[in-house]
C-alpha cells in the first residue's frame, strides 16, 4: 500500500527543509506545493540581493504561505553578507554598548532588509547567557554573561525584528551559554539543578515571551535534571512543562538542525529525530543545511511510520503544524517596515570598542591575523583589518607555528598590531603574542570573546566584542588605520 496522502502532507506541514545552490530546484518548490511548510536559507543560497529576491518569489510560486527562514544574527553570523562579513555588529558589542534602543534599532533594520528580500523567519536573536569563556559555539553570540542583561536586549531585538514584520525566534532553549562543546559535534550537558537555569539562563527567554516573540528554538544539549540522558529537543519535561507550562509560551517551537551530532546520534539518524522531537512538543522541525529531496522523503516516511505505529499520536502532530500554520500566518500579516539606516551598524560598532592602553603612533605598522577556525554556526566569513586598512602591510600567522622573531624581524623598527580571535583559548596564541610583547611594541586586537586574559607587555588592548566587518572597520578606525 502506498502512503496516505492526508498523513502525509501533515508531516510535511512540520517541516523547514532546505536545498543546494542559488536557484529553488523543481523538488524544493513542489515538495512545497505538496504541504511542506517551508525552507531554510543558507550562505551557498544566497548571491546578492536580487537573487535572493527572486529565490524567495520562486518559492511563494510554490506555497503562498511559505516559510523562508535565515540565521541572520548579524555580527559573527550572517547568511546574507557572508561574502564580506555583516555591516551589522553582533549581540556582544551590542551587550558592551548596553543601549537597548540601539538594539532594537540594529535588529529593525536587519529585520527591514530581510522583509525586502521576501524573507519571513529570523533564527534570531541568540539568548543564551554566555557565562562560559571556553564556550565554542555561542561567545560574540551572547549579548553578554549577565543574565539581567541579556534579557532586556533579548526583548528588545525581538521587538526590532517583530516590528519589521519579520518573525523571531529566540535560541536555544533552555539555554546554550554554559557549554563548553558544541552541538554540531557532540551532545554537551549542563549538570546544573533546575533552579540554578531559572536564575541564570531563563530569564531572557521570559522576556522574549512576554515581548512577544513568535518562535523559540531548542537546545541540543542535556540537562540531566530535566531530560536525563536525551537532548533537550526531544524533552517533554523541557518543551513543554517547562516552556509551556511555567514560561507560558504559546508560539512556534522550532528545532535546531537534527542533522547536528546533538540529536542525530542521540536518536539514531535525522528520521528518528524527527520523531523524537514532535513527540517532545517540537513544532517545526529544522532538518538542517545538507537536504536533499530524498532526505526529506526519509523524514516525512518515519513521521508517518511512527503514526501509524503508535510513537506519534495524530493529535500532536496536528498541533504542530498547526503552529507552523500560525507562524506563517503571523509572517504573511505583517505590515510593512520601515526602511534600514544607512551606516547604523557601523556607528553601533565603533561605540563598541574598548581600548585598554595607549593606541597612538601607529602610523604603518604590520598588522599580524593570527589564524582562528570558523565554527560551523558562524561559516567561512571573511574578518579581520584587512578590507580596512590604508597602508598598513598585513600577513598571516598561525600560532604554534609562527616564529615570533621572523615577525619581530619582518616588522623592523614598525609596531605589530596583532589581530585575533579567542586568543585565549587559541592554542599557542598567548605564547606567541607574549613573546612578541617581550621584545617589541604590540597592540593586541580581540575580536573574538573577551576573557578576562591580557597579555604581559603589550602596549595595547583593544575588544571589539566580535569579528564582523563592522566590528573590522571600528578597529581600524580607532587605531588611525582605517582608509
Amino acid at each position: 500500500m502506498g502512503q496516505d496522502p492526508g498523513l502525509r502532507r501533515l508531516a510535511l506541514g512540520t517541516l523547514l527543509a532546505a536545498y543546494p545552490g542559488p536557484v529553488p530546484p523543481d523538488w524544493a518548490v513542489d515538495l512545497l506545493a505538496e504541504g511542506l511548510a517551508g525552507h531554510t536559507l543558507f550562505g551557498t543560497n544566497i548571491h546578492d540581493p536580487a537573487q535572493v529576491a527572486a529565490t524567495t518569489a520562486a518559492l511563494r510560486a510554490g506555497r503562498p504561505d511559505v516559510i523562508i527562514a535565515i540565521d541572520e544574527e548579524g555580527g559573527d553570523v550572517t547568511r546574507l553578507a557572508h561574502a564580506t562579513g555583516s555591516p551589522y555588529p553582533g549581540n556582544a558589542a551590542l551587550g558592551a554598548v548596553d543601549d537597548v534602543t540601539l538594539t532594537r534599532q540594529v535588529y529593525s533594520a536587519i529585520g527591514a532588509e530581510l522583509a525586502a528580500l521576501g524573507i519571513t523567519v529570523d533564527l534570531a536573536p541568540t539568548v543564551d547567557v554566555n557565562t562560559a569563556d571556553e564556550n565554542p559555539v555561542i561567545g560574540t553570540r551572547s549579548f553578554g554573561a549577565d543574565p539581567a542583561r541579556v534579557a532586556a536586549h533579548s526583548a528588545a531585538a525581538v521587538a526590532g525584528l517583530q516590528s519589521a514584520g519579520v518573525a523571531a525566534c529566540a535560541k536555544h532553549f533552555p539555554g546554550h551559554g554554559a557549554t563548553v562543546a558544541d552541538s554540531h559535534h557532540e551532545l554537551p550537558t549542563v549538570d546544573v539543578p533546575p533552579a540554578v537555569l531559572r536564575e541564570r539562563d531563563l530569564p531572557p527567554f521570559a522576556a522574549v515571551i512576554d515581548a512577544g516573540v513568535r518562535a523559540i528554538m531548542t537546545a541540543h544539549i542535556r540537562v540531566p535534571a530535566l531530560t536525563g540522558e536525551s537532548p533537550a529537543t526531544f524533552s517533554r519535561p523541557v518543551l513543554v512543562d517547562l516552556l509551556r507550562g511555567e514560561y507560558g509560551f504559546t508560539g512556534t517551537v522550532i528545532t535546531d538542525a537534527l542533522e547536528m551530532k546533538g540529536a542525530a546520534l542521540a536518536a539514531g539518524g535525522v528520521g528518528p529525530a524527527a520523531v523524537r522531537a514532535l513527540a517532545a512538543g517540537a513544532d517545526l522541525l529544522c532538518i538542517g543545511a545538507q537536504v536533499d529531496a530524498d532526505l526529506v522523503e526519509l523524514v516525512v516516511e518515519e513521521i508517518v511510520g511512527a503514526l501509524g505505529d503508535g510513537r506519534l499520536d495524530r493529535t500532536r502532530v496536528e498541533e504542530a503544524a498547526g503552529r507552523a500554520a500560525e507562524l506563517a500566518a503571523w509572517t504573511n500579516a505583517a505590515g510593512t517596515p520601515a526602511a534600514a539606516l544607512d551606516g547604523l551598524g557601523y556607528a553601533a560598532a565603533l561605540r563598541a570598542v574598548c581600548v585598554e592602553g595607549d593606541v597612538t603612533g601607529l602610523a604603518a605598522p604590520l598588522v599580524v591575523q593570527v589564524h582562528a577556525a570558523s565554527t560551523i554556526a558562524e561559516g567561512r566569513v571573511p574578518w579581520g583589518l584587512g578590507p580596512h586598512l590604508a597602508g598598513a602591510e598585513e600577513i598571516r600567522a598561525v600560532a604554534g607555528e609562527t616564529d615570533p622573531d621572523e615577525l619581530r624581524h619582518r616588522a623592523g623598527e614598525r609596531p605589530i598590531v596583532l589581530v585575533g580571535r579567542h586568543l585565549h583559548r587559541l592554542p599557542g596564541a598567548r605564547e606567541l603574542v607574549e613573546a612578541l610583547a617581550a621584545a617589541h611594541p604590540v597592540t593586541v586586537v580581540e575580536m573574538g570573546w573577551p576573557s578576562a586574559w591580557r597579555p604581559a607587555g603589550a602596549r595595547a588592548f583593544v575588544t571589539t566584542y566580535g569579528a564582523s566587518h563592522a566590528n573590522g572597520r571600528a578597529a581600524a578606525q580607532v587605531l588611525g588605520l582605517a582608509g
